[in-house]
């Protein structure tokens, strides 16, 4: 069979394989628990700032 030629067995296997659903993925949940914390050091005010600079600046 030369490069790029219908196959039809290939096309009916992948098309079987597409159409069947795996819904046992739910079951292999990872459950996460903790916290997230960011602190930026800036205060909310001063990055306000610094936006209004950039904002102007434009």
């Amino acid at each position: 069979m030369s490069m790029g030629a219908y196959d039809e067995d290939e096309h009916e296997r992948r098309a079987q394989k597409t159409s069947q659903v795996d819904a046992d993925f739910g079951e292999a949940r990872t459950e996460f628990r903790g916290r997230l914390e960011y602190d930026s050091g800036e205060s909310t005010e001063d990055l306000l700032d610094q936006f209004r600079k950039l904002k102007d600046g434009q």
